[in-house]
């Protein structure tokens, strides 16, 4: 089993940055996928992006796609969240996830996806 923490969220202005860590112990990290998710209140988590073990494939969720960037550092045993031009829209708490396969291919992710989570971290975007 791996343990995920995340960390970078805050307050932040429309507009503006920020950027969230994943870091993981346990479970091999370089060898599955890595995602992030989000959960606003009163709303069911979603998915936001994911990457594959080596990095070299993304995919992103419509609504973050162009603004955010997911990647990853396997020797740190770290995947980040760059997000640029936040959103009100985007203030949720994030979850990093541990994915059940290497890569599953560009499409949206579900939760069954991931078998790890991590607590989150809260994104707060005033207006």
């Amino acid at each position: 089993q791996v343990q995920l923490v995340e960390s970078g969220g805050g307050l932040v202005q429309a507009g503006g940055s920020l950027r969230l860590s994943c870091a993981a112990s346990g479970r091999t990290f370089s060898s599955y996928a890595m995602g992030w998710f989000r959960q606003a209140p009163g709303k069911e988590r979603e998915f936001v992006a994911v990457i594959s073990w080596i990095g070299d494939n993304t995919y992103y969720a419509d609504s973050v796609k162009g603004r955010f960037t997911i990647s990853r550092d396997n020797g740190e045993n770290t995947v980040y969240l760059q997000m640029n031009r936040l959103k009100p829209e985007d203030t949720a708490v994030y979850y990093c996830g541990q994915g059940r396969t290497s890569y599953g291919g560009s499409r949206y992710y579900t939760e069954a996806d991931f078998d790890s989570w991590g607590q989150g971290t809260q994104v707060t975007v005033s207006s």
